[in-house]
């Protein structure tokens, strides 16, 4: 199933030239790989189903946008953390690495694309501007041209055209390439939706039209596509930490789609979705059984002391590091009747404080909820 070929260009090296997207005669996918598709749809709706019955359902997505957005900058090299992002989000910190800032452009430029997609379309423009939330005044901007597609050559790994592991399509063949895709992003297609999502995202990354920060806008793209369609009433399956956890694999089988290992491609993006969903089910469940729990130390306190508590774990389950002057903002507490609220909050095994040899401008975590967001 040839996806393009290598041409030789007139100054030395090849690069791949896709062919017409998708190709006339269409996919011809195997029975096992469509009985893949299905345990997985089976999945989605267990888990878009499951998630409703969240009653708080937005804080459950406030955590998977940071974990999907630490793990996808940290294919790219970032070694900051969800936890540093936390951070970043809480002001609790000064002493964070710096690229943490990787993570946060990436929730800022999600946050972006599921508001704009309410009332604009999924096209070439948007993802544009996808890209320019994404890159734009970031750590690693440097010459990425934010919001533009490139209009020279780039190439991954090896030090340059001639020793690169891959060289995508040239400027003009790339512009060729991008009007395929987007007709296929909104056009009618025979495959199974969980299909189309992976040959989107393999597509995107073949063409890479981008000078940098393609592997980010792609996997962004992944999470919105999924939840534009309605496969998912909310978008709570995010790809990013099942790709990270098995990164080599992930770039050899993107290697091998160009190759035309469309369907191994394939069978591996339908693996991460499993694996993602079941995963995100057993987190739903551990939460609701954690809410609950909690809920009823909260409650077991005096009226007053439990009234200001149910308003601070609730809001926990958004910001789960938090200091003095977090609370203060919840409660409109002094700083003693604030500390007061965390040293209940340690006393009742909710909080810890994080760095146990801080003595001044300590914080603290709720460590059983962010362990639930782990790989």
């Amino acid at each position: 199933m040839r996806i393009g070929r290598l041409i030789q260009q007139n100054t030395g090296y090849k690069a791949f030239i896709p062919n017409r997207f998708p190709p006339e005669e269409g996919f011809n996918f195997t029975t096992s790989l469509h009985a893949k598709h299905a345990t997985a749809i089976r999945l989605l709706g267990k888990l878009d189903g499951i998630t409703q019955l969240l009653p708080d359902l937005d804080f459950f997505l406030f955590m998977y946008i940071r974990k999907d957005a630490a793990s996808s900058s940290q294919i790219e090299g970032t070694r900051a953390t969800m936890i540093d992002a936390i951070e970043a989000e809480a002001l609790t910190s000064e002493s964070l690495p710096k690229d943490v800032d990787d993570i946060l452009h990436y929730i800022k430029a999600l946050n972006y694309g599921l508001t704009r997609l309410t009332d604009f379309p999924l096209s070439l423009r948007f993802i544009k501007e996808l890209h320019k939330k994404l890159m734009e005044d970031a750590r690693a901007d440097h010459n990425c041209d934010p919001g533009n597609f490139r209009r020279t050559q780039n190439w991954i790994g090896g030090t340059s055209l001639s020793n690169a592991s891959y060289v995508p399509p040239p400027p003009v063949e790339m512009k060729r390439a991008l009007g395929d895709f987007e007709e296929y992003l909104h056009g009618n297609s025979d495959e199974p939706p969980l299909l189309k999502v992976g040959l989107i995202h393999a597509q995107f990354e073949t063409i890479h039209p981008f000078l940098d920060g393609n592997g980010r806008t792609g996997r962004l793209l992944v999470a919105l596509y999924l939840w534009i369609t309605e496969l998912l009433d909310k978008p709570v399956l995010f790809l990013s930490s099942f790709f990270r956890r098995h990164q080599q694999v992930y770039y050899s089988k993107l290697d091998g789609y160009h190759r035309g290992d469309v369907e191994d491609w394939l069978d591996f993006f339908l693996e991460g979705v499993i694996d993602t969903a079941n995963k995100a089910i057993v987190s739903v469940g551990a939460i609701t059984d954690l809410r609950r729990i909690d809920m009823e130390k909260v409650q077991s306190l005096s009226k007053t002391a439990s009234a200001s508590g149910v308003v601070v774990l609730r809001n926990l389950f958004a910001l789960p590091i938090v200091n003095v002057s977090t609370i203060r903002k919840w409660t409109d507490f002094t700083r003693q009747g604030a500390q007061r609220v965390i040293d209940r909050f340690v006393d009742l095994g909710i909080l810890e404080q994080k760095d146990k040899n801080e003595s001044y401008g300590r914080s603290f975590i709720y460590r059983r909820y962010v362990d639930i967001f782990s790989d």
